[in-house]
């Protein structure tokens, strides 16, 4: 299935993290924090303003980005768990 993402919203992917503490402790599944770093999946038209234009959007499709940790709607879309987000709470690129 094919989603695009309405006006500023995009749609991420949670890129996952891992399973093993420095010291090489394993974490289990239900002590383990939301990653907040995400694959970019999709990215919609843009913000459209006042007067009418559309504002670009600062990110594209494969960009690594940071969230918040409670930021977002979760859905499933082929039996994979994805985030829709507005642009603006998108915290950082990383690069």
């Amino acid at each position: 299935m094919k989603v695009k993402p309405l006006q500023d919203r995009v749609l991420l992917k949670r890129l996952e993290v891992e399973e093993k503490t420095a010291g090489g402790i394993i974490i289990p599944d239900t002590a383990k924090e939301k990653p907040q770093e995400c694959k970019v999946v999709a990215v919609g038209p843009g913000k459209t303003l006042d007067n009418g234009e559309r504002q670009k959007p600062s990110v594209k499709e494969g960009d690594r980005v940071l969230i918040g940790k409670w930021g977002g709607s979760e859905v499933k879309i082929d039996g994979e768990e994805h985030i829709i987000i507005k642009e603006d709470e998108i915290l950082a690129v990383l690069e």
